[in-house]
């Protein structure tokens, strides 16, 4: 299992980099000194001190991406220490842009050398000779970055005989407010492994605010995410043996949008966590045992499958007579079906194509027929037994399983015997119409994560 979590700009896919939120006093400070350039003439020096992790190479190599007038590079050891080298880089960048500034960049290049009291006063001499001559008139602002608060010192102080060069005083960087730490966190998760969320992985956004709470810098959060994503995975390889799917009739298409949107369907209807967290109320956020519920989600990998009542309706008529004989089109037709290649542990083999509630005399009759059945969920679900019985399923209807923690009833109980060999905990969600909103099956979903976090231990009996 591959996960990948950056915590330095050098480690992010570089579609992600032009993402990063801009640093506004950084841009303004670029924009300050260009308008300076501009009217005074010379070049601009500015060191930049931020703490490792606060997001210095972030802000400073994506000047370019919000600045559109703005040409960002950085410089290596060589050209660092030779202006001659210096000169030559600069004029190769300056012809192979049209953008109005260059942005030369030095990323805490002093760590790494030895004499590094020497360069300042060096580096800034080569600066103040190529001011004068070969980079008079020249729009190009060298930036310095660097951890250590001194050297920044040093580097401001050997600008004395020429501080025209010198863009800022005392530049800090402190990167963006923890407030945005846990968005920006999940965000650079999900680019980096295929959409997926953190959360699917066991951290959810309260685990992030009480990382960021103890740390000082975005990066090092990043980086206490990483170990805890790694102590998460090692719990998670143990799965249950069951596999929890709340399957909720639907008898139009909004209604089915509705249930959709709970769910990642490619993914064989797998929870989404992020919108049924962002359907909770704050009051919900705060008091709600959200990394239990998390957990219960994961270890019983929950699913929410809509499920036309087009589909149930002529194989639901005569709900109280149990011999009722099902016609084979009908079963043929509900084998079709996303609900029963979820149950039937077939997913994988299926090519997905999206679900669609068609207007028909077929659907308006299901529409009519669901609205008159409604009040019994107990018959829908030996009916729904009985249906995955006659495809080939050992499906059992009100099963009650115990555990050393708790109890729970299936309405229906699937015995599979796939590989997989997961049991099949069905929750029959059977609302009408006008009561299947974006509340009522958050709720429901509320409901079903405690009962089993309790089920699994995860959480107290309250």
């Amino acid at each position: 299992m591959k996960i990948s979590l950056p915590a330095r700009y050098e480690d992010l896919d570089q579609a992600y980099k032009g993402k990063l939120i801009p640093n506004q006093e950084l841009i303004s400070l670029i924009n300050k000194s260009y308008k300076s350039m501009r009217i005074s003439g010379g070049i601009r020096f500015l060191p930049i001190y931020g703490e490792s992790g606060v997001g210095k190479s972030c802000a400073t190599r994506e000047l370019g991406t919000h600045m559109p007038d703005v040409f960002t590079f950085t410089l290596d050891r060589s050209e660092i220490e030779s202006s001659e080298l210096l000169l030559e880089r600069i004029r190769a960048e300056r012809n192979a842009t049209e953008k109005k500034v260059l942005v030369a960049i030095v990323d805490q290049y002093e760590e790494n050398v030895q004499g590094k009291e020497r360069i300042p006063s060096q580096f800034v001499e080569h600066l103040s000779l190529l001011d004068r001559k070969e980079l008079s008139g020249e729009l190009i602002i060298f930036v310095w970055l660097t951890t250590n608060k001194e050297f920044q010192t040093q580097l401001i102080k050997a600008t004395s005989r020429n501080e025209r060069l010198l863009a800022h005083r005392s530049f800090e960087i402190g990167g963006p407010p923890k407030s945005e730490w846990p968005q920006i966190v999940e965000e650079t998760f999900s680019f980096h492994n295929s959409e997926t969320p953190l959360a699917d992985y066991g951290v959810i956004v309260e685990d992030i605010q009480l990382i960021a709470r103890s740390e000082r810098t975005l990066g090092r959060a990043i980086l206490v995410v990483g170990e805890s994503l790694s102590e998460h995975l090692e719990s998670l390889e143990n799965l249950s043996d069951y596999q929890v799917v709340l399957v909720w009739p639907v008898a139009d298409s909004t209604r089915s949008q509705r249930v959709v949107q709970f769910s990642r369907a490619r993914s064989g209807y797998r929870l989404n966590w992020d919108a049924w967290y962002n359907e909770l109320n704050d009051d919900d956020k705060r008091t709600l045992p959200l990394q239990a519920l998390n957990r219960a989600r994961l270890y019983f990998d929950v699913r929410v499958v809509p499920l036309r009542a087009a589909d149930l309706h002529r194989l639901c008529v005569d709900l109280t007579d149990e011999n009722k004989t099902l016609a084979e089109a009908h079963l043929e037709r509900f084998k079709n079906t996303h609900f029963f290649h979820v149950v039937s542990g077939n997913w994988s083999n299926y090519d997905f194509a999206p679900m669609r509630e068609r207007e028909s005399k077929r659907a308006d009759d299901a529409k009519v027929w669901y609205e008159s059945v409604t009040n019994q969920p107990t018959q829908l679900g030996r009916r729904l037994a009985k249906i995955l019985r006659a495809l080939g399923l050992n499906a059992n209807h009100e099963v009650t399983l115990k555990s050393e923690y708790s109890t729970v009833r299936a309405d229906v109980y699937v015995q599979l015997t796939t590989p997989e060999n997961k049991k099949r905990i069905i929750e029959l969600k059977v609302f009408a119409s006008e009561n299947t909103m974006p509340s009522s099956i958050k709720d429901q979903i509320k409901i079903t994560l405690r009962r089993h976090a309790q089920f699994a231990g995860f959480l107290g009996r309250q």
